[in-house]
């Protein structure tokens, strides 16, 4: 069984391309041989009619994690005896909206929890998108609004970075439209990557480069991060300081943004931790703790220092400081770790790390997340593509700003941003694998489903004359019938 529609008329030819027909898919309106796929490789002339070249997708959430896809043709499961809450009917190889005027591809009554809902979906394009990338990383990529290049084009910027992690914003409708004609290619090609889990390798101005891939490890110059920051120095200091009591005489945890000095650190304070005399070179913000004491950069604690010594000053014998005296130096994440001890003119030489202290750097260690990068999808959708869903609009944004209606990409939950329209956020690893596709104007193509109920969506103006039934949808199709397949949801 397939969802293919049963034939249609050709479409009118032009007269001066009597083999082809035009798509309406896309505003590239593309004319496409028999047998031939369109420029976005997602539209196809088969038979005289555009078809969509990938299977529409049914989320089926009792299917086991990990299971493999069903093709409709090869599954034991014929789409009738599931529920609403069992299935749904995901935006996935659907098609799309364009040129708007008309309905969306499908729209699906179904019962969910004893409520008769309706879900609309529609391959939404997009030209105001992008993708947020968090690096979970300490190592200096770039300055903040650094351009970021993806083989010469800038597509992006460096953001403000956040905790433990280097932020980057790609894309956005000035990359894809707003400069060359190369600038867009090859944001567009990035952005569709990034979204379909792929490798990605961004260079950034004055900075690192950086291989990106939403759920793997970030490599930075060559190099696999392995994990993020427990916490800066300061709250590493907060969490460890009793484990580190009586077995070594100070700590500095170093750290691009707070350096933590635990005798002079109020946890040190609250345990009795005596004064050393130590003096660190930067600015003081709090007791114990220290902003600029290096630049950013890859080595310890995301600084640009390789000796940890560069960042002390004359050790003070009024302030406690003597011959023998133990330090231990280590980094947020227990990459970097080192021991020394003051001779007797008070200056610190090395000497082999006690086991004692090698745990708690390894203690360290293991309570730090692994490095990951992720990569979130963000687009808004216009009142063009709102209205295949509903003839008015800003009734539909109002009532999914109300939470009347639920928001989907490929079935993945999403954030709905404040304020006017519909923006939405998605993380890429919750969205079925290949989800997201383009359009050559350039643009992203994102699958985009409403589910409302059915009240609520004749309230707003809903397409009432083109709601179908689950069972409809699988025997006849849509407007751009295809094969169809059934995989493991998520809830």
């Amino acid at each position: 069984m397939t969802t293919r529609a049963a034939p249609e008329p050709p479409k009118p030819q032009s007269p001066d391309r009597p083999d082809k027909i035009r798509c309406d898919a896309c505003p590239v309106m593309c004319y496409i041989a028999e047998g031939r796929v369109g420029a976005c490789d997602r539209y196809a002339n088969e038979g005289g009619r555009i078809i969509r070249c990938d299977p529409l997708t049914i989320l089926d959430r009792r299917i086991t994690k990990g299971e493999a896809v069903k093709p409709f043709l090869a599954a034991d499961w014929d789409g009738r005896e599931a529920s609403g809450d069992d299935v749904f009917v995901s935006a996935i190889g659907a098609g799309t909206t364009y040129p708007d005027y008309k309905p969306a591809p499908f729209i699906v009554s179904r019962d969910i929890a004893g409520v008769d809902c309706v879900t609309v979906v529609t391959e939404a394009i997009f030209s105001y998108c992008g993708v947020k990338v968090k690096i979970d990383t300490d190592r200096h990529l770039g300055p903040e609004a650094a351009p970021v290049r993806a083989d010469g084009e800038v597509v992006g910027h460096v953001m403000t970075a956040e905790y433990g992690s280097q932020m980057l914003s790609l894309g956005g409708v000035d990359h894809l439209t707003g400069g060359s004609k190369a600038e867009g290619r090859k944001t567009c090609d990035t952005l569709l990557r990034l979204c379909n889990r792929g490798p990605v390798d961004l260079t950034i101005d004055g900075g690192s480069s950086v291989v990106v891939q939403a759920g793997a490890a970030p490599i930075v110059d060559g190099t696999p991060e392995e994990r993020m920051r427990v916490g800066c120095g300061s709250a590493a200091i907060g969490m460890f300081a009793t484990q580190w009591q009586g077995l070594v005489d100070e700590v500095v945890v170093v750290d691009d943004h707070i350096t933590g000095v635990v005798s002079e650190h109020q946890a040190g304070k609250v345990i009795d931790w005596p004064d050393t005399g130590i003096r660190i070179k930067g600015h003081r913000s709090t007791p114990g703790r220290y902003f600029k004491v290096a630049k950013p950069g890859q080595g310890w604690g995301g600084t640009d220092i390789e000796d940890p010594l560069s960042i002390l000053g004359p050790w003070r014998p009024e302030k406690g400081a003597r011959p023998g005296l133990s330090v231990l130096m280590v980094s947020t994440t227990g990459e970097h770790s080192a021991y020394f001890v003051l001779n007797d003119a008070l200056e610190p030489e090395p000497h082999p790390m006690p086991e004692a202290l090698r745990l708690s750097v390894d203690l360290i260690a293991r309570n730090c997340e692994p490095a990951l990068c992720t990569v979130l999808f963000m687009g808004g959708a216009g009142g063009s593509l709102r209205s295949g869903v509903t003839r008015d609009p800003i009734g539909l944004t109002r009532s999914v700003h109300a939470e009347r209606t639920r928001v989907t990409v490929g079935g993945a939950p999403v954030y709905v941003w404040p304020g006017g329209g519909i923006t939405v956020m998605v993380d890429v690893t919750q969205v079925p694998e290949g989800a997201f596709g383009s359009v050559p104007t350039p643009a992203l193509v994102a699958p985009l489903e409403f589910t409302v109920p059915r009240a609520e969506y004749e309230a707003l103006g809903g397409h009432g004359g083109s709601i179908r039934d689950l069972a409809d949808i699988l025997e006849a199709g849509g407007d751009y019938g295809s094969a169809a397949r059934v995989i493991g949801g998520r809830e």
